[in-house]
């Protein structure tokens, strides 16, 4: 798997959800193509041309999420959304530093 192109992103499941599916931040690796993404055992494509609620699709389940890059600000979610978003683990400390360039909040 040498080349495989990896990327921490923002995943929120939109199927009939109505903005408040689960949400995760985690490592989202591509494939050469850059056509499919993957992300816990599941695999994704894009939405473009679907009339779909979010902008990709598992493609075993046909369930639609929204996945993109996570803002600096931590407002990942939809404005009308609601609900935590959980880090994965393995990303936290690159999150943090990273990406929203802070400490983590004290639990």
């Amino acid at each position: 798997m040498s080349g495989t192109q990896s990327r921490i992103m923002y995943l929120e499941l939109k199927s009939g959800q109505q903005d408040r599916g689960p949400a995760r931040i985690g490592r989202v690796t591509f494939s050469a193509s850059g056509k499919t993404l993957y992300y816990r055992g599941k695999s994704f494509q894009s939405c473009k041309g679907r009339g779909c609620g979010g902008n990709y699709f598992d493609v075993e389940t046909d369930e639609e999420y929204w996945i993109s890059g996570p803002k600096k600000n931590g407002q990942d979610r939809h404005w009308a959304g609601s609900g935590s978003v959980e880090i994965d683990e393995d990303v936290a400390d690159e999150y943090w530093a990273e990406i929203r360039q802070c400490p983590p909040p004290k639990n």
